[in-house]
């Protein structure tokens, strides 16, 4: 590994991966940075990649080295929040003592609420084994990493209109921003743009889960919502689709909704920095980064 590269280590907080696409993966992002090996990658514990401890211990060890730069996470699934329940404050205060981005989406959103948590900026976007599989974003994630700020996204359609507004993007996997309602590392999403998207929910489960949020007091506040992709949510035998689910549920909070941002679990999932703040113009169908990830940041080639 180059000495000259930036330090990035990778972490698997989640469940187990391809292994194909993960070392591929790898491979990308050693074109790119110093990634040093770690055989607790290949951890197994049922659907968990490596028990608790073990996992936990990836993200202590990649936070409490002054070296790395950026922890990214190898896959997404299920496994992140059982990390914040066990030792969600050691992870805040070793944050505090060394702050630095976390990369990835899906499970991961659990760490960018803890993230955000912090004051610590993060990034949503392609875990380990996406950029494996050819993820088509990964030259932008990786310039959104070096510190430049996500391109514009425009042509959004405006499921509810209203003023142009600024705030902070926080969210990301809507089905972990609803399990984490209630606890202790829920967003803070007052003043904040929550930006959205799922994989296979049908859309009365997409209803439970914004209703969820809306029960649970978390959608006060927010100035904005855009909903990415929604992929393998069709509509069921009553027609009823994730679209009309998020009209019906978003449309009375009375601040600009979006739909169709370009991000989620589908073939597209272009970058953003959680914690950075965005404005959203749905007179122009837009979301406009206008901070990237900044400090702190990984420098390197691309």
């Amino acid at each position: 590994m180059h000495s000259s590269l930036p330090r990035v280590a990778v972490v698997a907080p989640s469940s187990p991966f391809p292994l194909d696409d993960f070392e591929r993966g790898v491979g990308w992002l050693r074109e790119r940075a110093a990634v040093p090996d770690d055989a607790r990658w290949y951890g197994r514990a049922g659907f968990l990649a490596g028990d608790d401890g073990a996992r936990l211990a990836m993200l202590l060890d990649a936070l409490g080295d002054p070296a790395v730069r950026c922890l990214w996470a190898a896959r997404g699934g299920h496994g992140a929040l059982r990390l914040l329940e066990r030792a969600g404050g050691e992870l805040i205060d070793a944050l505090a003592r060394c702050p630095k981005p976390v990369v990835g989406y899906s499970d991961v959103t659990a760490l960018h609420a803890l993230w955000s948590r912090a004051g610590v900026r993060s990034v949503h976007g392609a875990m380990v084994s996406a950029i494996g599989r050819g993820d088509a974003s990964r030259d932008e994630l990786w310039s959104v990493v070096s510190g430049a700020a996500p391109r514009a996204w425009e042509g959004l359609a405006a499921l509810h209109g209203g003023a142009a507004v600024e705030g902070l993007a926080l969210g990301g996997n809507l089905a972990l921003v609803a399990a984490l309602a209630g606890t202790a590392w829920q967003f803070d999403l007052r003043g904040a743009v929550l930006l959205l998207e799922d994989i296979n929910e049908a859309p009365y489960r997409v209803d439970r889960m914004l209703t969820t949020l809306r029960a649970s007091g978390a959608l006060r506040g927010v100035a904005a919502v855009v909903l990415g992709e929604f992929a393998g949510c069709g509509a069921g035998p009553d027609g009823v689709t994730v679209e009309d689910v998020c009209r019906e549920r978003l449309g009375d909070l009375d601040v600009p909704v979006l739909w169709g941002a370009p991000f989620g679990h589908g073939a597209l999932n272009r970058p953003w920095v959680s914690g950075a703040r965005v404005a959203v113009d749905p007179a122009r169908g837009s979301l406009r980064h206008l901070e990237g990830l900044e400090t702190p940041h990984v420098s390197g080639r691309t």
